[in-house]
């Protein structure tokens, strides 16, 4: 085993036959948190004529099962322990689909399990479920051929709809209009009851053509964080964007180079699905899902034991485990500010917490970047790592207390104006006094585990108290104390050292 991977058995595979792309990933294990170690897609169009003809265009079924001869080969290279095979609204609804699924299984030697609609529209909710945390709101999967809503409440989901509204499916039935598929899409939307109950909540956006919106967003506002996972927008600016999407040629629009060239055409029929979705609905933020039904068909695997943990600890700690010096010491180094903060008075909320309990678990990631540049290197890696169940300012709140950590709290005229604003004036703060409490604990410890246990901190009487007893009193010294107060200053304390 390579010294980067995890041991959490044999690798697993998805092959994902959907309408418009069709996709391997291989991901590193049956996980809470499975990191993909290969990813790879093919943009096949099963399903552009299904709607006008009942049939998978020839010429897509050859190339479709050319990419599922490649998948086969690289799942047997990378020894992939089990292959979990997926098909969806354009395998489902075509005539000749089942005789492409037969040759697709016999290529692929695996069962390939022709998704229902309203099994894809579970699989999606358990998507956003598995990498959204505490999720409220309606979730909508758009495919190539379909459409999947359903209503998801926590770990609860509810009974969803199909809708034959994938982008080539509503560009195939409206006769390449966007005149004529907005009537389509209004109609459709019509006779889905639950809809109204979105009102005032989140909407969970899934699939490659709402991603490629939202990626043509963020490079036309310059958004600081390159992350579609939790990329969220307030309803009325998402509605805008898709308002001034139908109507200009999608080739006009600035920035739309970020958008791959078999992507835009349908990027006009995505927005007329989301535009007319956010008008019924009228939810108050549109927040971007990575993860769907294939993340979704991962979940409903796992243990209830497996399924309870938070997603977000899972990958700090699996983070914790192949970069830290101690991973130990990560682990001690979230009871010591617990501690900490407990005896401190500073209010902190349960997301609060789990978020710090985070930063403390990947705060040793760089130590083998050179001293001048752990803290830039910590920034980048945790804004941009491989993390679910956390917003983009839950991201730079991470990305930010770690970068103190390194940097001291005085240095941060270096930093993006714009990551900051990521985070509200209350987490940047957060993040400046959890900074600082780390830098304590690695002057004391040394990153070595069985340290902070023996050396607690705590707001006693009014005072910040660093206790050093035994052979632990001689850890004591002026840089000791330099980090002390820079903490006490903090949070309006005096700094006091006790040796005992």
């Amino acid at each position: 085993m390579a010294q980067g991977r995890l041991d959490h058995g044999p690798p697993v595979a998805v092959i994902d036959i959907g309408s418009n792309s069709v996709r391997l990933v291989v991901y590193e294990g049956l996980t809470r948190s499975p990191s993909p170690i290969f990813n790879e897609k093919v943009l096949a169009g099963l399903g552009r004529q299904v709607q006008s003809t009942g049939l998978l265009a020839p010429d897509a079924v050859a190339e479709a099962l050319a990419a599922l001869r490649r998948f086969r080969a690289l799942c047997d290279n990378l020894q992939v322990g089990k292959v979990y095979g997926i098909a969806t609204a354009a395998c489902r609804d075509a005539e000749n689909g089942p005789p492409f699924i037969a040759e697709a299984e016999r290529i692929c030697r695996v069962k390939i399990d022709v998704l229902s609609g309203k099994r894809e529209a579970e699989l999606a909710a358990l998507g956003v479920v598995s990498g959204i945390h505490d999720p409220d709101g309606i979730t909508g999967d758009l495919g190539g051929g379909s459409l999947e809503l359903i209503d998801v409440r926590g770990h609860k989901i509810r009974r969803g709809v199909t809708l034959p509204l994938g982008g080539l499916a509503l560009k195939d039935a409206a006769g390449q209009s966007l005149k004529r598929a907005e009537k389509i899409v209004e109609r459709a939307l019509a006779d889905v009851p639950f809809l109204k109950s979105g009102k005032a909540r989140n909407f969970y956006a899934v699939g490659g053509a709402w991603r490629a919106l939202a990626g043509l967003h963020m490079a036309q506002t310059g958004y600081p964080l390159h992350v579609m996972h939790g990329y969220t927008l307030r309803a009325r600016e998402a509605l805008e964007f898709c308002e001034l999407v139908q109507r200009v040629d999608p080739e006009t629009l600035s920035n739309i180079e970020v958008i791959s060239a078999a992507r835009r055409p349908l990027l006009g029929y995505a927005a007329v699905v989301l535009s007319r979705l956010i008008r019924k609905i009228r939810p108050d933020n549109i927040v971007l899902s990575a993860l769907g039904v294939r993340e979704g068909l991962l979940y409903s695997l796992l243990s209830e034991s497996e399924k309870k943990k938070d997603a977000l600890i899972a990958a700090a700690r699996n983070l914790n485990l192949l970069r830290s010096r101690s991973p130990q010491h990560g682990e001690e180094l979230v009871r010591w500010t617990d501690r900490f903060m407990d005896s401190s008075g500073i209010d902190e909320t349960a997301e609060e917490r789990r978020l710090r309990h985070a930063a403390c678990l990947v705060a040793d990631v760089s130590w083998r970047t050179h001293p001048d540049y752990r803290g830039e290197q910590s920034l980048n890696l945790i804004a941009h790592a491989d993390f679910v169940s956390l917003d983009h300012a839950g991201r730079a709140y991470l990305a930010l207390a770690v970068y103190f950590r390194h940097v001291g709290i005085t240095h941060d005229d270096e930093l993006s104006p714009r990551l900051r604003e990521l985070a509200s004036t209350r987490m940047l703060d957060r993040a400046r006094i959890l900074g600082a409490t780390m830098r304590v604990a690695y002057m004391v410890s040394a990153s070595m585990p069985g340290v902070l246990p023996k050396t607690p901190l705590r707001v006693e009487r009014g005072r910040l108290v660093l206790t050093l007893s035994g052979s632990n009193r001689a850890l004591n010294g002026e840089r000791v104390m330099n980090r002390m107060r820079t903490l006490a200053r903090l949070i309006g304390r005096e700094a006091v050292v006790v040796e005992e």
